[in-house]
């Protein structure tokens, strides 16, 4: 399916009783990655989408910011429908988001709170990186490394994907996290790691009135438990979850109790 230019997957039960559910996917994901959670939660409105760049969703402005991925978010909620319906003229979602999806629901909510029910962060930190820009520069030099040798995103991926997970994760969800990275093209993952670098909302975390819950994996180096604990500690109305085990792609290597954490979260903040 495809609306304001946006391909996503969508599952579960519209009504305008329950606010939907908006997953929001990392740099080498998809709406794909967020298969198990739409089976799972499908007594709600649950909607994945293709970050602009990603799969069938168009590019728009490219390289993309995060005001460019923000403001498409937006006019794609709004060409669903998402946002109105309710008594006060707005029905508000749910946003759960993975690494970089993560980031960007931080920087939706700053910027359009009162559309918004809920936050759940998977494996998201709320600044890129460390305190100088030489960081940046060494991260985006190893990370396109490989492509500027020649390699494909499918070599880089089948590379990448053990490095992704916890080092237990079944060989079947190593496998899906290569596939779906794999799909990425060359042009997305150069424009949008241009653009993970620059997020920096770590001291707008007070400022968030909304409920948020945190999950991350005791194996992630790329959003490290005990970072993520500090930012459930800065945000007033937030819970912390650590899944023993897993690495960055939590929602992937331990589905079940990721659902189940989710699941009872929205429970706690229908609207």
């Amino acid at each position: 399916m495809k609306s304001a230019g946006i391909e996503y997957a969508q599952n579960g039960q519209e009504n305008d009783k329950s606010s939907p559910v908006i997953f929001l996917h990392g740099i080498g994901g998809s709406a794909a990655s967020f298969t198990a959670q739409l089976a799972y939660l499908q007594h709600y409105h649950c909607i994945a989408w293709n970050m602009p760049g990603y799969g069938g969703s168009d590019k728009g402005q490219w390289p993309p910011t995060f005001e460019t991925i923000t403001n498409k978010l937006n006019e794609f909620i709004s060409s669903l429908g998402l946002n109105k319906g309710s008594n006060n003229g707005i029905n508000k979602v749910h946003l759960v988001g993975q690494s970089i999806g993560g980031m960007v629901a931080i920087e939706y909510a700053l910027k359009h709170s009162e559309q918004v029910a809920s936050l759940s962060f998977i494996a998201t930190t709320s600044k890129f990186g460390g305190a100088d820009e030489s960081f940046k520069t060494q991260f985006l030099k190893a990370r396109l490394a490989p492509l500027d040798a020649g390699q494909t995103m499918q070599a880089m991926a089948k590379k990448a994907a053990p490095l992704l997970v916890g080092p237990e994760t079944d060989e079947k969800v190593v496998s899906e996290v290569e596939a779906i990275l794999a799909g990425v093209s060359e042009s997305t993952w150069r424009g949008i790691l241009e653009c993970l670098v620059t997020f920096d909302r770590k001291n707008d975390l007070a400022s968030i009135d909304l409920p948020c819950c945190l999950i991350a994996g005791s194996h992630d180096n790329n959003a490290p438990a005990r970072t993520m604990k500090k930012m459930s500690d800065a945000i007033n109305n937030s819970e912390f979850h650590l899944i023993d085990g897993a690495g960055h792609m939590v929602n992937q290597e331990a589905a079940d109790l990721t659902n189940s954490i989710i699941n009872t979260f929205i429970g706690k903040h229908p609207l």
